[in-house]
């Protein structure tokens, strides 16, 4: 059995690198592919220290296999920039295929929202105030992007208690 610290750790690893990945593609537009290769080292790491089978890490690996392939293909279309691709991959790992397709459809309805939002801000003048901040400059340039990064993580965070990781840490 887990002790009371490693145990909050394990439970907060997930939404706390979450949040940082939506905070980083919000301020700089892009996620640093440490962020997605700490989520994926710490599943494992999770994953084995509650003890979880075997079929089922190797389940979530294919998933998030699946999903980077998927996503990859996304970039190649220019649809999703590589750091959402290796995000929704790594989120992928956590959650598994049962909340998957919630997933995608919360990542959707957040990222239509965000989008919707910011092409709102875009259309308005950006007060002298705002406009001296360079991340918010950067998103009401009609050139820039969307941070779906910040979709895919809301996503994410929305689905995690119905993984069988909360299931597991919140029992205790």
């Amino acid at each position: 059995m887990l002790s009371a610290v490693p145990h909050q750790m394990m439970f907060l690893f997930f939404p706390a690198l979450m949040a940082m990945a939506a905070a980083m593609d919000l301020l700089t537009m892009k996620i640093p592919n440490r962020l997605s290769a700490l989520l994926a080292i710490g599943y494992f790491a999770a994953a084995l220290l509650t003890g979880a089978p075997m079929h089922d890490i190797a389940m979530h690996a294919l998933c998030g296999a699946a999903m980077l392939a998927l996503t990859f293909a996304f970039f190649s279309f220019g649809w999703i920039g590589g750091g959402d691709a290796k995000l929704a991959a790594a989120t992928a790992l956590w959650l598994g295929w049962s909340p998957l397709a919630e997933y995608g459809l919360a990542s959707a309805i957040a990222g239509g929202a965000l989008t919707l939002l910011i092409l709102t801000g875009r259309r308005m003048a950006l007060p002298k105030a705002l406009a001296s901040q360079a991340w918010i400059a950067r998103l009401h340039n009609a050139k820039s992007g969307i941070p779906y990064g910040i979709a895919l993580a809301l996503g994410g965070m929305i689905v995690y208690p119905e993984t069988q990781f909360w299931g597991l840490l919140a029992v205790r």
